[in-house]
C-alpha cells in the first residue's frame, strides 16, 4: 500500500498536470470504487476546477473551485456541496493522465475527463481504493477522517515523544496505527525503527524521551529521504509519470529477512508484530 510518501510524491507529480483544469465530466465504471453519496461525485463535481492537490495522511486530496455560476446560490445547501476529491490508493489504486480520446483500460474504474482535453484515469487492479467527495458535513461525518492523527512531518518533537509515551501497545503498532500518527506503514515503520536503534516489539511506553525523540527525528530523515527518491516500489506502486521509486534501493531492514544487518552483519530477524511480517536486527535495536 502506498505510504506517507508514495502519494507526497504522486500529489506533485500530478498538481502540474491537473493545475487549474476544469473537470468537465466523472465517469464512474465501479459502483465499489466510490465511497460515500454517489450522486455528489456524479452530478456535483463536473463543471469545477482542480485549485490544488496535496496529502493527508494516505489520502491524495483535490481541492475543489465553486464555479462562478454558483457564488451566490448552490444547488444544493452549501455543507453538502463537495469542496475536495479524497482518493485513498489502497493495494493496487493509481492516478495518471492521460491523452485526449484514450479508451479506458481493463482496471479503469472513475474517469474524470478534464477542459484540456485529457482524461485522469483512477486504476485500481484489485478494487480496493476508493475516491470520495467531500463536502463541509462529510469531514464531521467522516469517521476516517476525523480519526486521523498528526502529521509525522510537522508534529513537533516534544508531541511525538507524549504521543508515543501515554501507550502501551509495541512501538511499531502504535506507528502503523492511523488514528495514533498519519500516513506510516509498514516500510517506514521498520525503516525508521532500525535507524532509531529500537526494537520493533518494545511497548510504547517504556521507551524513553529521549529514544522517542531520535526515533521520530529519524522517521522524519527516512520519509524526507523517500520523497527525494519518489519513494518505494516493490510491486504495484508508480508515480504519476509511471515511473517507479527508487528508495527500495537503500533499504537496511524491510524486505531483507534472511540477510545480513548491512550495519554490524549479524544475520537480520524476521517476526510478526501487529500482524504484520517485521524485520529488524536483535545487534542494533536493543
Amino acid at each position: 500500500m502506498p505510504e506517507l510518501p508514495e502519494v507526497e510524491t504522486i500529489a506533485s507529480g500530478l498538481w502540474p498536470m491537473l493545475a487549474e483544469q476544469t473537470i468537465e465530466q466523472v465517469t464512474i465504471l465501479n459502483d465499489s470504487s466510490v465511497e460515500g453519496r454517489r450522486e455528489m461525485l456524479e452530478k456535483y463535481v463536473a463543471g469545477r476546477k482542480i485549485t490544488h492537490v496535496h496529502r493527508r495522511g494516505k489520502l491524495l486530496l483535490m481541492d475543489l473551485s465553486i464555479p462562478e455560476r454558483y457564488a451566490n446560490e448552490l444547488p444544493v445547501p452549501r455543507s453538502e456541496y463537495p469542496l475536495q476529491l479524497a482518493f485513498h490508493l489502497k493495494m493496487s489504486g493509481r492516478l495518471f493522465v492521460y491523452p485526449a480520446e484514450t479508451e479506458p483500460a481493463r482496471h479503469t474504474r472513475i474517469i474524470f475527463d478534464l477542459s484540456n482535453g485529457t482524461r485522469l484515469f483512477f486504476d485500481d487492479m484489485r478494487k480496493f481504493g476508493f475516491c470520495r467527495a467531500l463536502a463541509p458535513c462529510d469531514y464531521l461525518n467522516w469517521q476516517f477522517w476525523q480519526q486521523l492523527g498528526p502529521e509525522p512531518l510537522t508534529i513537533e518533537t516534544d508531541d511525538f515523544v507524549a504521543l508515543f509515551r501515554s501507550r502501551r501497545t509495541r512501538i511499531k503498532a502504535a506507528l502503523l496505527d492511523q488514528k495514533v500518527i498519519a500516513g506510516i506503514g509498514n516500510i517506514y515503520a521498520d525503516e525508521s525503527l532500525f535507524r532509531a536503534g529500537i526494537r520493533p516489539d518494545t511497548p510504547s511506553n517504556e521507551i524513553s524521551k529521549k529514544s522517542l525523540a531520535v526515533l521520530h527525528i529519524k522517521l522524519k530523515e527516512v520519509l524526507k529521504q523517500a520523497i527525494r527518491e519518489c519513494g518505494s516500489s516493490i510491486r504495484d506502486y508508480r508515480d504519476a509519470h509511471g515511473d517507479a521509486g527508487a528508495f527500495q534501493n537503500n533499504f537496511l531492514v524491510y524486505g531483507r529477512s534472511g540477510q545480513d544487518c548491512r550495519v554490524c552483519g549479524e544475520p537480520l530477524t524476521t517476526e510478526k508484530v501487529a500482524g504484520r511480517t517485521t524485520v529488524y536486527c536483535k545487534t542494533c535495536q536493543k
